[in-house]
């Protein structure tokens, strides 16, 4: 009996003991880590906070084959780029600038481009020392419009402030070339349609104590010279517009010509519109 059960435990202590079965036992040599995986900026991010794009586009810049990192082509969206990484943005080394954010009281006669091959003046001209680091338009004005218009190179809120689903307020004082009458005031309050394509006034009325040529209107249509064709779509021609609230921000002591950086509660304002 002794033996029997000495042969058993034998026969159970062997089967444990085979190779096969003891290497179960041990830990899996882990695996190389992979760069990409590890902590660091995504190329997207890095790509918009290096003031050239927002995230959604640099995307697309990624997917096109726009970018390289350490000399070499990288499409992978989710790249993660490490501090010591060099990144090439169509041939030109970029890197992550601290975030600027600029408000120009916009005078006539400037056109909303970054450069003009006609020669004429840009608002560029006008905010040359207010950043070191390279600032843009957010939106457009045209030639004759005068107001509030916001340089960054903070290209998440550029998109967001520049998009309709956001419904970033935007109100104009405008001149008509004649009074407006009340019935084509009364037109004007909703929905018009405007080169068939619908458009909303939030509001509009004359302004108080002004002639009935004096004309404030609110809309959050981003669409090129929108405001005047309203008007010309009831029949009246604009001789003087201007921007005098943008997504909340002011003109208050801000001269025409004149430019600011925004406060802080500003920043955090437009960051949490929704």
């Amino acid at each position: 009996m002794n033996a029997n059960k000495n042969s058993s435990r034998r026969r159970q202590e062997g089967k444990g003991s085979k190779p096969q079965n003891r290497k179960n036992f041990k830990k899996k040599p882990s695996a190389p880590q992979n760069k990409n995986t590890s902590e660091g900026v995504r190329l997207n991010k890095y790509i918009a906070n290096s003031g050239i794009c927002s995230r959604r586009e640099a995307d697309t810049y990624i997917e096109h084959g726009s970018v390289e990192v350490n000399g070499k082509l990288v499409t992978e969206m989710g790249y993660k780029v490490q501090a010591t990484d060099v990144v090439k943005f169509d041939g030109t080394t970029i890197s992550p600038e601290q975030k600027r954010y600029i408000l120009l009281n916009k005078p006539k006669n400037y056109i909303t481009t970054m450069d003009d091959d006609r020669g004429r003046k840009t608002v560029m001209e006008l905010i040359a020392n207010a950043s070191k680091e390279r600032i843009y338009p957010v939106g457009r004005l045209d030639r004759n419009t005068t107001g509030l218009l916001l340089f960054t190179n903070d290209g998440d809120l550029a998109k967001k402030l520049t998009h309709p689903k956001h419904n970033v307020r935007k109100l104009y004082h405008a001149s008509l070339d004649r009074k407006l009458e009340l019935k084509d005031l009364q037109k004007l309050r909703g929905e018009v349609i405007i080169e068939g394509r619908k458009v909303f006034i939030d509001a509009v009325s004359y302004i108080d104590n002004e002639p009935k040529t004096e004309i404030g209107i609110e809309i959050h249509s981003g669409r090129n010279r929108i405001v005047r064709k309203i008007f010309e779509h009831v029949g009246y021609k604009v001789i003087k517009l201007d921007r005098v609230i943008f997504a909340e921000l002011t003109k208050k002591n801000l001269p025409r010509g004149r430019w600011r950086t925004l406060t802080d509660l500003e920043i955090n304002n437009l960051k949490a519109m929704k």
